[in-house]
């Protein structure tokens, strides 16, 4: 392969809904880089992208795959991106390291909501789409339907730079309105001829031709001027607006192809290189607040965008030439560790064909293999650079509790899921020390089904999913007292204290009141010292002595506090964690001799745990933003769905066509809720959900998590 400049490449993901044809498209492009000479479908499981043995049982896509075709002097890089949501981290990383993208719309759909979900990210992210309506060829294809959602969702952006001539089965070209060509195929190989419009659709054509002019004249000024002289651009203008109009994101033009019979994919192609940037000139922010150009003759500097574990050849890591001209066999290192790292190979890389290259210049995609650290999300430079920041993804929204089947394969479960999560970022694991559980998190149920397959059949270990517990939490809502006296003699030295306190609800921004009655008088507390603690798990601790008369030397304070947090670590009601509360410890007594720190530890949490219990205890649960996006025929079962789920819907807004529910709704009612709700709208709608606060469970369910623990602390005993 020949080494190319940065300016003859250009970095594309190609993003969609499931079923929409990227992985169809992706064969046509690599059929005409002259890459491959036959090209596969995806029902005869022998693509280039989806070649694992996950995405072929199963006929979709759950990894992004990096390809490429050399193209008129050009070097096109293209990823194809998971079109379900639950895998859309693999497009998220594309973004990282791709200045443009294709949306590719299903000709019988149009918009789809995974579209809209694509196109968010796209703007999100700041890279460029042009929509590609696929699929045209199919007998339930319907221009009509595609044109008028494409305008409802992307309004006066969306420009139409091609007709299509004969829908469904007579698909056979189509109008190009920037060349004023009409482009017929003779074959399924991409064999066409260039023909003059034809009389039926010359009006239409014309008219296109006119607002493709103008849009192209808003993208740079200077053609504005000469659009406005002569109210004519050439085509090559028209080319320079679009480009500049595309690059900031205010052009989306849209284009017509049939992948499966390679119909417009070579003019797609050519509309790549002629309008979406290339990589020269961008540039990537560093940790440190500064900048990386992509220069060819700057410091040689890689980001890891995605690594793999692939088949006879062990983990292999991807990246992008950020900066300079990487060399086979360089040595560099991780500005985040100091850690050195040698490039022994370097690879241009297809899906599984990996052709091995001496060098990859600035802007270049490429592959490596067997590094020590070089994990997803990594920089690795020459020394003396800085990282360059890391990519952000979404939040998890789907969460469930993981073990190994058999006890003895526990440590070699969380080594593999470990090994699977610093290769995919948007799979979180963690040990809950609260929960006493293994959390696993992902994007969505077949995530994490993904997941669990591969510890079967990748590792050869069985483990066992189900519902986590929800990290509730307690606190008090009235004012109460207690003492405790803990005296233990036995032999030897005894163990003697005595602790009095009182204990009442802490409120944000209210001042800490020191009147209170106790035993029917009325005290006023004088503060001789006090801790004030932001607690780990959220919610304050305010601690305050108020002993007067020496009756508990100062020196046990730090005791007492101890064990009421301890206590508080393991609530008096459920065992979760006890939050906002004030204690004031003002009495007690001592012994010259038996007084010692465990004995006021002992007193301090057992006159705690009576006291919470007498202060109108109230369990916490954890309360979630929830926001649906759905097309409006399903937004009735969506609604009711959230009522079953204690749901509150706080209000609807209409966006692109599509309805958004925003609600806010329990934790320990969303388990597996993505599922649900690809269930009620047929795969339609999606979610985000974002933790919002901890609000009080309802009398009921107080009621059956208190005996849900009692009957666990019997059945401990």
């Amino acid at each position: 392969m020949k080494s190319y400049s940065t300016k003859d490449i250009r970095n594309v993901v190609l993003l969609g809904s499931s079923k929409s044809g990227k992985t169809t498209l992706a064969e046509a492009m690599l059929f005409e880089g002259k890459v491959i000479d036959r090209r596969g479908t995806v029902e005869g499981k022998n693509t280039v992208s989806d070649n694992t043995e996950f995405e072929q049982t199963n006929q979709k896509s759950v990894y992004s795959t990096p390809l490429y075709a050399e193209y008129l002097n050009t070097k096109i890089n293209f990823i194809d991106a998971p079109g379900s949501d639950d895998f859309s981290g693999g497009a998220l990383a594309a973004f990282k390291v791709c200045e443009s993208s294709v949306l590719v719309l299903n000709g019988q759909q149009g918009v789809e909501v995974g579209s809209e979900i694509f196109a968010r990210y796209a703007d999100q992210y700041k890279v460029p789409f042009m929509i590609a309506v696929n699929q045209l060829d199919h007998e339930k294809a319907n221009w009509d339907l595609c044109r008028t959602s494409i305008q409802e969702a992307f309004g006066k952006k969306a420009v139409f730079v091609q007709i299509p001539v004969g829908i469904g089965p007579d698909f056979n070209g189509f109008i190009d309105v920037l060349s004023q060509k009409y482009y017929k195929f003779k074959d399924a190989n991409g064999t066409r001829e260039e023909l003059e419009i034809p009389a039926d659709h010359a009006d239409e054509a014309e008219e296109l031709h006119q607002e493709l002019m103008e849009k192209a004249a808003e993208g740079d000024d200077a053609l504005m001027e000469k659009f406005f002289d002569t109210m004519e651009l050439s085509n090559d203008e028209i080319r320079q607006g679009l480009a500049a109009g595309f690059k900031k994101g205010e052009v989306i033009p849209v284009l017509c192809l049939s992948a499966k019979n390679d119909i417009g994919v070579k003019r797609l192609m050519e509309i790549l290189i002629n309008v979406a940037p290339s990589p020269e000139g961008t540039s990537q922010k560093t940790v440190d607040g500064g900048e990386l150009k992509c220069d060819a003759k700057g410091p040689v500097s890689i980001f890891i965008y995605k690594t793999a574990v692939e088949q006879h050849l062990g983990e292999v890591s991807y990246f992008k030439v950020m900066s300079g001209v990487l060399q086979e066999g360089a040595d560099l290192v991780n500005p985040e560790t100091g850690n050195g790292e040698r490039l022994s190979a370097i690879y241009a890389v297809a899906g599984a064909k990996k052709e091995k290259v001496a060098t990859i210049g600035a802007g270049d995609i490429g592959c490596t293999m067997k590094l020590k650290a070089g994990k997803t999300d990594v920089t690795l430079a020459a020394a003396g650079q800085e990282a360059i920041c890391h990519m952000v993804f979404p939040d998890a929204k789907y969460r469930c509790a993981v073990k190994a089947v058999d006890k003895n394969d526990e440590a070699k479960v969380g080594d593999a899921l470990n090994k699977i999560a610093a290769q995919d970022p948007t799979i979180t694991v963690e040990y809950s020390k609260e929960l006493r559980q293994t959390i696993l998190c992902g994007m969505g149920e077949q995530h994490i089904n993904l997941v669990k397959w591969r510890i079967n059949n990748e590792f050869k270990l069985q483990i066992e999913l189900f519902a986590p517990k929800v990290p509730y939490r307690e606190t008090i809502t009235k004012i109460a007292t207690a003492q405790y006296r803990h005296k233990k003699q036995s032999g030897g030295a005894g163990q003697f204290g005595e602790v009095h306190l009182l204990v009442c609800p802490y409120v944000e921004g209210q001042e800490a009141p020191k009147n209170f009655k106790i035993d029917g008088k009325d005290t006023v507390f004088n503060f001789k010292s006090q801790d004030i603690s932001e607690l780990e798990w959220g919610g304050k601790l305010e601690f305050y002595n108020c002993v007067v008369g020496g009756s508990i030397d100062l020196g046990f304070m730090p005791a007492i506090l101890k064990g009421i947090k301890s206590k508080m670590e393991e609530g008096p009601l459920t065992g979760s964690y006890a939050r906002d509360i004030r204690v004031y410890v003002y009495d007690g007594k001592m012994h010259p001799v038996d007084s010692k720190e465990i004995a006021f530890i002992i007193a301090g949490r057992n006159a705690f745990k009576e006291a919470f219990r007498n202060a109108g205890p109230k369990i916490l649960e954890p309360i979630y933003d929830v926001d649906i996006l759905t097309p409006n025929d399903y937004v009735g079962p969506c609604m009711s769905d959230l009522n079953g789920r204690r749901g509150m819907i706080i209000n609807q807004d209409m966006e692109k066509g599509f309805t958004v529910l925003h609600a806010r709704v329990p934790l320990a009612e969303l388990y597996r809720y993505s599922t649900t709700l690809s269930s009620i709208t047929g795969g339609a709608a999606t979610f985000t959900m974002k933790f919002a606060e901890y609000q009080p469970v309802p009398a009921d369910v107080q009621t059956k998590l208190l005996a849900e623990y009692a009957a666990q602390e019997k059945d401990e005993d």
